[in-house]
């Protein structure tokens, strides 16, 4: 697939602000500060897509773009932020968990992860509170290009160890680098062939 469209929508607070749930959506989230951002407009080729996004723990919305007037991207907010208070935090994690479970058309969840770091532990029990809630995810290691390929091989290792002590199969996992393109390829197809699985779903739902 190649993005040849990519343009904003919209800014919500809320699931019931978003766009109608009339095409494929994916999404992708992660810690504050782990490139989210980068990846996403290197993954579009747009270089200031997910800017209107805003800083890094500073706005608390669900963020969609349109690609290629056939799927949404959404950019959802970052956790882990410590320096927001306790209660907007709470907010912030009941509005995005309300997303990831009420959202019809949301076809997978992007979770990004910083490949240069240990397992971390609100990482994971993110990820399995998605396994718990069956919400179809893939995991996405990001800024690989800032680790040796030996450094790498040994990070990947260590966090399927960790995730198949809970896990029984592993979730689909991406390696990237916004800043060498590594892994857009791969997302953009696997987002390509998903869509084939909506518009079948679609089709059998109109008949």
């Amino acid at each position: 697939m190649k993005v040849k469209y990519a343009n904003f929508v919209i800014s919500s607070t809320t699931v019931t602000k978003c766009p109608e749930p009339k095409m494929p959506e994916y999404a992708f989230i992660g810690r504050s500060n782990v490139g989210k951002s980068s990846l996403i407009n290197s993954i579009t080729g747009f270089g200031k897509l997910a800017k209107i996004s805003g800083s890094p723990g500073k706005t608390i919305t669900i963020n969609h773009f349109l690609i290629n007037n056939e799927w949404y991207l959404v950019d959802l907010p970052g956790y882990g932020y410590a320096k927001r208070s306790k209660t907007e935090r709470s907010k912030w994690d009941k509005m995005i968990k309300t997303y990831i479970l009420d959202r019809e058309n949301l076809m997978t969840l992007f979770v990004l992860i910083d490949s240069r770091h240990e397992p971390q532990k609100n990482d994971l029990e993110f990820i399995d509170w998605l396994g718990i809630s069956q919400i179809p995810m893939a995991l996405v290691f990001t800024k690989v290009d800032k680790l040796k390929p030996r450094e790498l091989e040994q990070s990947l290792s260590n966090y399927k160890k960790t995730l198949l002590e809970s896990w029984e199969e592993l979730p689909t996992i991406f390696v990237t680098s916004a800043v060498k393109k590594t892994g857009n390829e791969e997302i953009l197809n696997f987002i390509d062939k998903t869509n084939g699985i909506f518009d079948k779903m679609a089709s059998n739902i109109q008949r």
